[in-house]
């Protein structure tokens, strides 16, 4: 048993917001403020140098919820939002700053500690999912899907290879050279989105991650762009994923 404590709750545009604290990880969650029975449970995951409340997670929330009526929940990443730095997380960050500045190739390093923070965060989601799934609105046994780009799917990778109660996913934008084994092990429908431009990530290393999932229903979204350049109508699309597979099994 997992202790579960909300902390704030305010509503606003038909759209309850919870902060909340699973064994002292902080997290927040988006609920419907007017919908009464169990709905899905998307669980997010914020990108390097993120937060649990930042934009992007903010805004997919408020699509899952206000265009979907479902759940959406995120905790804050290892050193990230809240928590506080380890001394490895501040040597991983500064070696990061210090290639980005010599005009080096981040992704050795990017995929090293996204590798390291994954260790972390993955049984940390299953203690959230686990103590999410004790509210009454959400319950076990009803649909859980996972969204996660960027760092989101460096956790969400391997979380959703070990967690039999996902049952669909979004990722993108990450190298395969730590997930791939992971991604093997995944057969859940996919949505993956992939920037085609990318600075950071070649062309070929996108594809060959999206090619090693096992998933038998898997669709790639490939934008012309740079790694920040993602289109907003993604986060549009991957709400619409979620119905499409949710509302067939809810």
């Amino acid at each position: 048993m997992h202790s579960l404590r909300f902390t704030a709750d305010t509503s606003s545009n038909g759209v309850r917001e919870r902060d909340f604290t699973v064994d002292g990880l902080p997290g927040v969650l988006w609920s419907p403020e007017s919908r009464t029975g169990r709905a899905p449970l998307i669980l997010m995951a914020h990108g390097g140098g993120n937060h649990k409340k930042s934009p992007a997670m903010s805004g997919r929330a408020h699509l899952l919820v206000t265009r979907c009526g479902f759940h959406a929940a995120v905790i804050d990443a290892p050193g990230h939002g809240d928590r506080p730095r380890t001394p490895h997380d501040e040597q991983e960050i500064a070696e990061l700053l210090r290639a980005r500045a010599a005009g080096e190739p981040e992704g050795p390093i990017v995929v090293r500690y996204n590798a390291h923070l994954a260790e972390r965060a993955v049984p940390e989601y299953r203690a959230t999912l686990d103590a999410l799934q004790e509210l009454p609105e959400i319950g076990p046994g009803w649909p859980v899907g996972f969204f996660g780009l960027n760092m989101g799917t460096a956790i969400g990778v391997p979380f959703v290879a070990s967690e039999p109660r996902i049952s669909a996913a979004v990722f993108g934008l990450h190298w395969p050279d730590a997930l791939a084994e992971a991604a093997r092990r995944i057969t859940v429908p996919i949505e993956f989105d992939l920037q085609w431009d990318d600075e950071h990530i070649p062309r070929e290393s996108g594809l060959a991650l999206f090619d090693a999932f096992a998933s038998k229903e898997k669709t790639l979204h490939a934008n012309a762009g740079a790694h920040k350049q993602l289109p907003r109508f993604e986060a549009d699309s991957a709400a619409q994923f979620f119905a499409r597979h949710f509302t067939r099994t809810s």
